[in-house]
């Protein structure tokens, strides 16, 4: 009784970690084991499926790996600092450009973000980063090109850029008027390690393999990129199966297909709650896109859902004001649905 007494915590606490640790795998696994038990063609197909997409993708996987472990062991992202010294506009339009090209993730630019407020960098840059880092950056441009393809990542890059400029352009005519004088939370210090990085940015080591430190660095960063990418990416591949496989083409159609701006909105919108994370949400669009919906639905989907997703806005939410994260929240469906619209303008050229 004793020993019965004494395992359950530490089961029940085992998988608590293991939901935490590896939720997004397990979904997998559900999925597939339900579809197993309830109809087992399509759990094949689901899996064969996914694995055949993941070899598609593989070249392009491999690629976005080796850059965001280069970027993270060369210390390049230290270049952003020089992002933020100038003249208001000048940091708007680079802020909104290193966003656009950085290796940050909607969880990782947090400290960065933080110790560039504390410091006193104007709102309308740090905004105009802000927005444009979640769409896109070296990896998910490599992906965008490989799943998609190079004009719709030439276009969501684009987009990235121009909503950084945007957001940034209106948050500084509203502090002209004495909006935002205080914009982070009480209580919000000085970014930590990401402080460090604006404050005294370090030289950038392009020959990192000489450096042992280095090198672990890079292992590292490669690994974790591996699994995370793996992870969602299957998670992805099966739902496009079984969305390929249950929703019939003439509903994506009807509901966000055709021409005219009402699937720009809907996907707009849409693309709120029914994000799943920048990668996974690519073959999505990509299946959708087959099925008929309009490509500019399509870069309004992935704008909003990308900028809105849960990490980037509780990002927002956790380090700054109500009325900074209700503007975020504004500024960045008015883009998402402006950069579809403008996307849809263009295919149809």
């Amino acid at each position: 009784m004793t020993d019965t007494t004494l395992a359950t915590p530490g089961f029940r606490s085992l998988l608590r970690h293991l939901w935490q640790d590896q939720r997004v795998w397990l979904a997998s696994a559900v999925i597939l084991a339900a579809l197993a038990v309830f109809d087992t063609p399509q759990a094949a197909e689901s899996a064969r499926f996914a694995g055949q997409a993941l070899l598609n993708t593989a070249p392009f996987l491999i690629l976005s790996i080796a850059i965001a472990a280069w970027a993270n062991a060369t210390g390049a992202d230290n270049l952003i600092a020089k992002a933020f010294t100038g003249a208001p506009v000048l940091m708007i339009a680079l802020g909104a450009l290193a966003g656009g090209i950085s290796p940050f993730c909607s969880c990782g630019v947090i400290p960065l973000i933080a110790a560039l407020l504390a410091m006193g960098v104007p709102l309308s840059a740090v905004m105009a980063f802000w927005l444009a880092s979640p769409i896109m950056d070296p990896s998910m441009f490599v992906l965008t090109a490989g799943v998609l393809d190079l004009e719709f990542a030439v276009a969501k890059t684009a987009a990235a850029i121009g909503l950084g400029v945007f957001g940034g352009t209106v948050v500084h005519l509203m502090m002209k008027v004495g909006a935002f004088a205080d914009p982070l939370r009480d209580g919000i210090g000085n970014g930590g390690c990401g402080g460090a990085k604006v404050r005294a940015p370090k030289p950038v080591v392009w020959r990192f393999w000489t450096e042992p430190d280095r090198r672990a660095k890079f292992g590292k960063t490669a690994l974790t990129t591996t699994l995370f990418l793996a992870k969602w990416l299957t998670l992805a591949f099966i739902l496009e199966s079984l969305m390929l496989a249950w929703i019939p083409a003439e509903t994506v159609t009807s509901a966000l297909g055709g021409e005219g701006l009402l699937p720009i909105v809907t996907a707009t919108f849409v693309g709120v709650p029914a994000y799943l994370n920048g990668y996974a949400a690519l073959p999505l669009v990509g299946g959708l896109i087959g099925q008929g919906m309009a490509p500019g639905a399509g870069m309004a989907f992935l704008i909003a859902g990308g900028v809105t997703s849960i990490p980037a806005a509780m990002a927002v939410w956790a380090l700054a004001r109500p009325q900074v994260f209700a503007l975020y929240i504004a500024l960045s469906l008015t883009g998402a649905f402006a950069s579809g619209l403008l996307f849809q303008l263009w295919s149809m050229t």
